[in-house]
């Protein structure tokens, strides 16, 4: 009997032998995940007067307000929803815990139940603490700000908290969460830092979203390698790695293959950008045998935006047929 996209996906993130590797490619090509997110009650996203040369600004639900030059990605960050430490005890986030903002779940994964069903969750700590003082405040708050950081941070955790709790009442396989924690070189702050403030908030999220018996699968950018076995320890099943080769795609085999699965299109910064087939070819089999050979352990993707990453479809195509063709075990 042939199995589900489902089981094979769970199969793949438990090291337990599935007939292929799982995949997240785009249409004719297979793809695992089905996703679900909340329903707000209101229009969170409010639009905001173009300033200058900016196509768009937007304020988001956590109150900060962001800018961008193009019409394909979000932007980033201009101001803060605290610009001032002294906003904090008037700050109010979002209520991410609202049953009625999850109701409609249950029954797409009534409509989907072949697929592995992914609950999407903004960031852990970091990442939404770090919009909400805007990334090179909050980086020096980390060290001359930190009872205020430490505050901000409970109150980021505790809406997390509840999110998950609702995506596990409704049924949902597993959460994913973007963090971007890396440079091109290292991380972002010190792996001592890290472990002192943030791996502990890492431990607290997702024991709760095991305690429903649900997967955790983090995004992340960046050269993060060093805090990858940290990652490991509190509780993360799944990194989804846009750049494998800045780590090096042997090291993260030999370091941590069989701990962890990774999920990965052909590099986009170095190999995809070649345009050159049997490169990229040579690369997703390289993927394939050295991250999915311990029984499960690999997951192909493909990146969302071919506009983003200055390139057309064809690249990625290529990628998606050697996946499909290297990454079906016989």
């Amino acid at each position: 009997m042939s199995m589900t996209s489902r089981e094979i996906f769970k199969a793949v993130l438990e090291f337990n032998n599935p007939p292929r590797i799982g995949m997240t490619l785009p249409a004719p090509y297979p793809s695992d995940l089905h996703w679900v997110s909340r329903k707000p009650a209101r229009v969170e996203d409010v639009e905001l007067t173009p300033v200058g040369g900016e196509i768009r600004r937007w304020k988001d639900n956590w109150g900060n307000t962001w800018a961008t030059l193009t019409t394909f990605d979000k932007g980033e960050v201009v101001e803060g929803a605290v610009t001032d430490w002294s906003q904090l005890d008037a700050y109010t986030p979002p209520s991410l815990g609202r049953a009625q903002e999850y109701a409609h779940i249950p029954a797409e994964r009534a409509a989907h139940t072949d697929k592995f069903i992914i609950g999407g969750v903004p960031g852990f700590v970091f990442n939404c603490a770090r919009y909400i003082r805007k990334l090179e405040n909050y980086l020096c708050d980390l060290v001359v700000e930190r009872e205020n950081v430490d505050r901000l941070n409970a109150i980021v955790a505790r809406e997390l908290l509840a999110m998950i709790d609702r995506y596990g009442a409704a049924g949902c396989d597993g959460i994913m969460f973007p963090e971007d924690w890396g440079t091109q070189d290292r991380v972002m702050i010190s792996p001592e830092m890290f472990r002192e403030i943030f791996k502990p908030y890492f431990v607290t999220l997702c024991g709760r979203a095991h305690e429903h018996g649900m997967k955790v699968l983090m995004h992340s950018c960046g050269k993060i390698t060093e805090i990858i076995d940290d990652l490991i320890d509190a509780g993360v099943d799944l990194l989804q790695f846009d750049q494998p080769t800045l780590h090096g795609i042997e090291t993260l085999g030999r370091r941590f293959g069989g701990r962890v699965t990774f999920w990965c299109p052909v590099d986009i910064q170095r190999t995809l950008q070649t345009k050159d087939a049997t490169l990229i070819r040579a690369e997703a089999k390289q993927l394939v045998d050295t991250l999915g050979r311990f029984g499960g352990g690999f997951v192909a993707g493909c990146y969302p935006s071919n506009e983003a990453i200055g390139l057309t479809a064809e690249p990625q195509d290529i990628a998606c047929k050697a996946f499909v063709e290297y990454g079906t075990f016989r």
